[in-house]
């Protein structure tokens, strides 16, 4: 049964504390057990606060900044922006024939107003196409697995595994898998732009 997040937590969430231990951690070039000599704190401790699975106390945390050489506003200060989205290759595989149309793996972080959109697409014989912010084209197509047919207005390429192709582009563009290996491909595209706040009478 999971626990449910403190107030605390939840609070403490956007400044990144346990992310930002870490990040110093590794500048300094300091093992866990080197950091717990210096500060008589325990490994077990300083493992909980930099996975944020324990908040610091204040004394906890000026022990460490001690030790870091910075001040507890570098902690505090007002969050910047970080949108982080790790998928494991065990979420990604997928058992099974390819089915009749083509599937997609969202591989953003979930976000209202993203600037790249990225996918991992799963290929068919049934051509996938896609276009860009007002009708062009914009993306990177990284071969994963398997063999491509990239056709642009009639114009045909023939992608392998670990092929790129980059394209900016008004014309139909479409994918299509080749053979009946498993195919996949990574997609960066540019995010549509966010829409307009509706004025209010």
């Amino acid at each position: 049964m999971s626990k449910s997040v403190s107030y605390a937590q939840w609070s403490l969430e956007p400044y990144c504390i346990g992310m930002k231990l870490r990040a110093l951690r590794i500048r300094k070039h300091l093992t866990l057990s080197r950091l717990a000599s210096e500060t008589g704190l325990s490994t077990a401790l300083l493992s909980k606060l930099e996975t944020e699975r324990m908040i610091p106390t204040l004394p906890t945390l000026a022990t460490i900044c001690r030790i870091y050489g910075v001040g507890m506003g570098h902690f505090f200060c007002e969050p910047t922006k970080h949108s982080l989205s790790v998928t494991r290759k065990a979420h990604l595989e997928a058992n099974g024939r390819m089915g009749e149309t083509p599937g997609t793996v969202p591989l953003n972080a979930p976000s209202e107003n993203p600037r790249l959109i990225a996918e991992m697409v799963e290929l068919t014989a049934t051509p996938f196409g896609f276009t860009g912010t007002n009708a062009e084209v914009c993306a990177m197509v990284h071969v994963l697995e398997g063999n491509v047919r990239l056709v642009t207005d009639g114009m045909t390429q023939t992608l392998d595994t670990g092929d790129c192709a980059y394209m900016e582009t008004r014309m139909p563009t479409s994918l299509t898998a080749l053979g009946d290996k498993r195919c996949r491909i990574l997609l960066v595209k540019p995010a549509p732009p966010a829409a307009p706040p509706q004025a209010t009478t």
